[in-house]
């Protein structure tokens, strides 16, 4: 979880600079190792390596603890519209808007803090 909240503060101060998808970036990432330390520390029927793969991470992190388990569906949901808006800020060569990447830190923040909460036992 300490990389999730590192990369959480990553974003922050990445927007803060107005690097909308270096900040965007950081969100995601913050988002998707905060999902992989849930699904360890849940004990989720999950390989050690679950974050070797993108879809296949968010797929588990929907079975095994949105579907299945403890987590709002809502937060299951910002996992995936992050990876979304993440690849049009890495790859699409289009920018981010401020507004959007902005929202997206914020419920990366949300999102790292419900981990904790829910996980923090086994973290």
């Amino acid at each position: 979880m300490s990389k999730a909240v590192r990369a959480r503060a990553s974003a922050r101060a990445l927007l803060d600079l107005d690097d909308v998808d270096g900040a965007c970036n950081r969100a995601y990432y913050a988002m998707f190792d905060a999902a992989r330390a849930a699904l360890l520390a849940s004990g989720a029927p999950v390989q050690p390596d679950i974050g070797k793969t993108h879809s296949g991470l968010i797929a588990a992190f929907g079975l095994h603890l949105v579907k299945n388990g403890p987590i709002p569906k809502e937060l299951g949901r910002l996992l995936k519209r992050a990876e979304e808006i993440r690849l049009v800020a890495d790859y699409k060569g289009d920018s981010v808007e401020f507004d959007d990447a902005r929202e997206m830190v914020e419920q990366a923040e949300i999102f790292v803090d419900a981990m904790r909460t829910h996980f923090t036992e086994n973290l």
